[in-house]
């Protein structure tokens, strides 16, 4: 046992080395990513290379590019891409790796365009949630089953994942405290939160350019609430001036707080509380398909701000997991990603940093006017 973790680190190295290697054959029958990323399946799809593979990418998600040196170049940002892929795929077993609507983009680019988490820590300030009993609680929950929570919706190419946390978080406490679901509108955060941690400078909600969930709190908190999806649609861009209507006000916030880095502590917060504001790296998440994502390596720098949902136990892959639980995660990017806009990460070790930020928030019954 004690030689596994550099046996991993051996293999982590070697298929880093491959993919920064020149672009594998076109015909490469044999690669297991050949078979997830072609739905349609049958023998002649094990021999069709990357630039087939980027012909039904492009049609598939609506892909046009304005010259032919930007679709050779994002051809070869492609072909990069399915080798990290592959690399996620042997460090992420218990997961499918392959294609996404994101496969065009370098790490670089998805990560300023899709992501946009702003800091790393919560304040010192913040609430304690209390410590809840764990005695009772379900093997498996999920607050969409219940009516909790929205469809998925999708940030677009703007880094507010922030704010989708956020709005997901209190449209699940509203609900609690009022039987009422209510999307509420991402773009007034965007365009009126500019929230700020008081200790640390420069660390503001940003619009596009990130933000943090626990701040989004306290400024939903100081102007008395936030209006409708519909009231105050979303725009994807942090361009225009505030347009908050305090008459329109859906929902208040009536507190916040942080959970402790205990897993059962946040599964008892979120049978209780309603749906978890979450922090996450997202390292795997451009190249996600399904499954349970439980990777050996993954990093604890949070990026991703997204909502806990819900978990279960069910069995999900290689033997040696066994009946690992998941944690049900919301993303903001859309239905035509991940398992119909959800993710699934492994309970247990604080994974990708997905037990280190999580805060909850309770609303008080608010009518609009």
């Amino acid at each position: 046992m004690s030689r596994l973790p550099l046996v991993l680190f051996a293999i982590a190295a070697a298929a880093a080395a491959a993919g920064i290697a020149a672009a594998e054959p076109a015909g490469h029958g044999e690669d297991p990513l050949i078979r997830q990323v072609v739905s349609s399946g049958g023998d002649d799809d094990l021999a069709l290379g990357a630039e087939r593979h980027f012909v039904d990418f492009k049609l598939r998600f609506g892909k046009a590019y304005a010259t032919p040196e930007e679709h050779d170049y994002r051809l070869g940002v492609f072909k990069a891409n399915l080798r990290r892929a592959r690399l996620h795929q042997k460090l992420d077993p218990s997961a499918v790796h392959g294609v996404t609507k994101f496969s065009d983009l370098t790490p670089e680019e998805f990560r300023r365009q899709f992501l946009g988490l702003k800091r790393l820590r919560l304040p010192t300030d913040a609430n304690k949630a209390p410590v809840l009993p764990t005695d009772d609680l379900p093997t498996e929950f999920d607050w969409r089953d219940r009516g909790a929570v929205t469809g998925v919706k999708d940030q677009g190419a703007c880094g507010s994942c922030w704010s989708f946390s956020t709005t997901g978080a209190l449209e699940g406490a509203h609900f609690l405290a009022t039987g009422e679901l209510t999307s509420l509108s991402e773009q007034q955060l965007v365009d009126c939160d500019h929230e700020c941690d008081p200790e640390e400078y420069g660390a503001c909600d940003s619009g596009c350019s990130g933000g943090l969930m626990t701040t989004a709190f306290e400024y939903t908190l100081k102007v008395g609430g936030l209006e409708r999806e519909e009231d105050y649609p979303y725009t994807g861009t942090d361009r225009g001036s505030c347009k908050f209507d305090k008459s329109k006000i859906a929902a208040s916030v009536s507190n916040f707080s942080v959970i402790t880095l205990d897993e059962e502590q946040i599964a008892a917060n979120l049978v209780k509380n309603g749906p978890l504001a979450v922090g996450i790296n997202a390292v795997y998440m451009q190249t996600y398909i399904g499954g349970v994502s439980c990777p050996y390596i993954c990093g604890k720098h949070l990026d991703h701000g997204v909502l806990l949902v819900g978990y279960g136990s069910a069995g999900y892959a290689p033997i040696r997991f066994k009946e690992k639980p998941y944690w049900i995660i919301k993303n903001s990017w859309g239905e035509n990603w991940g398992e119909n806009g959800y993710y699934k990460i492994c309970r247990g070790r604080d994974i990708c940093g997905v037990d280190s930020m999580v805060s909850t928030v309770a609303a008080i019954h608010t009518t609009a006017h």
